[in-house]
C-alpha cells in the first residue's frame, strides 16, 4: 500500500524556492570592506566567519550570544607577538572561549570605545603585509613532522 503523501505548505515569498538557507549576516562587515583590495575569501569557523588572505587566516568576525566578551575581531598571531601588538591595540586580550588563560588567537572586544578604530588599525596591518598577524592553518604541525623527518634520517 502506498505511503500517504505530505502536506507541503505552497512555496512563500519569503522562502529560497530551493529550499535554500539565506545566508546569515557578517558580523563587523566593514572588516571586509577594508580588506577588499586583498580579495580576502571567508570561511565559517566555530559559528564565526574566518578571514583568509591568500594561504593565510588573518581574522576571525564574531557577533554571538553566548561567550559576548569574546565578540569582535580576533587575530591570527603567536604569543611572540602580544607584547608588540599591544602597543598598537591597548584594549586586546586572550580569547576566554578558549579556555586557556593565554592564546595565540586575541580579541579586539566589540564592547571598547575603540573597537571600530582597532579593528581598521588590524585591517592596515594585514594589508600592508605585518608577519604578526596571519597563520597558515597546520603550519605548526608540518614543521613538527618536518623535524621528526629529519631526526630521523640523521639517526640513520
Amino acid at each position: 500500500m502506498p505511503k500517504p503523501r505530505r502536506k507541503t505548505e505552497p512555496p512563500s515569498c519569503d522562502r529560497d524556492p530551493l529550499g535554500v538557507k539565506p545566508r546569515k549576516q557578517v558580523p563587523h562587515e566593514f572588516v571586509l570592506d577594508a580588506l577588499s583590495s586583498l580579495s580576502p575569501w571567508t570561511r565559517p569557523m566555530f559559528g564565526c566567519v574566518a578571514i583568509y588572505v591568500e594561504d593565510k587566516i588573518v581574522l576571525i568576525l564574531r557577533d554571538k550570544p553566548s561567550h559576548e566578551a569574546d565578540n569582535g575581531v580576533w587575530l591570527a598571531t603567536t604569543v611572540d607577538h602580544h607584547e608588540s601588538l599591544r602597543r598598537d591595540f591597548p584594549n586586546m586580550r586572550s580569547i576566554g572561549v578558549l579556555g586557556k588563560e593565554v592564546t595565540g588567537w586575541q580579541v579586539l572586544p566589540v564592547g571598547t570605545p575603540d573597537f571600530e578604530e582597532s579593528a581598521l588599525r588590524a585591517c592596515e596591518l594585514v594589508l600592508s603585509g605585518d608577519r604578526r598577524i596571519g597563520k597558515v592553518p597546520g603550519e605548526k604541525k608540518r614543521k613538527s613532522q618536518t623535524s621528526k623527518t629529519s631526526r630521523t634520517k640523521s639517526r640513520g
